[in-house]
């Protein structure tokens, strides 16, 4: 079986602040943000690729289980990919926005082989990594390339 991934769903203690990380910070485009804000769609998104999004879902979606808990344990990191120079500019815009590296810069395996990677965490304490690999230099339109 052949697979891509389609989505990642976080859960947003202040949907704002998420939205401004995903979309100022990580430049990541929105998506159905005006609609959310309107009341015309549960949660809004970010385009991560033309194939994937990571869905940002507002507390009132997850309140009602365990909202200290919620699938808090279940998911470690997840990690971007980008070219070196992105790479290095986001390490300036993560220092300039007061968000902390948690490791690294440190070479780790990944889906391509290994390549050079950080720790961060977004506004409600997800891990991202993100990496670039020396043989993939590749500059994707709308990743920081400001």
């Amino acid at each position: 079986m052949d697979f891509k991934m389609d989505h990642i769903v976080i859960n947003a203690v202040d949907i704002n602040t998420s939205l401004h990380f995903y979309t100022e910070i990580l430049e990541l485009h929105g998506e159905r943000i005006e609609e959310f804000h309107n009341e015309q769609v549960p949660f809004p998104s970010v385009r991560l690729t033309k194939d994937t999004i990571i869905d940002l879902f507002p507390k009132k979606l997850w309140e009602k289980t365990n909202p200290e808990n919620v699938c808090r344990p279940n998911l470690n990191h997840f990690c971007l990919s980008t070219s070196k120079r992105n790479w290095e500019l986001l390490q300036e815009k993560l220092k300039k926005n007061g968000v902390s590296i948690d490791d690294g810069p440190a070479k780790r395996w990944g889906a391509h082989g290994s390549g050079m990677s950080i720790y961060f965490r977004d506004p409600d304490e997800n891990v991202i990594e993100v990496r670039y690999y020396e043989n993939e230099e590749i500059d994707r339109p709308g990743m920081l390339s400001s």
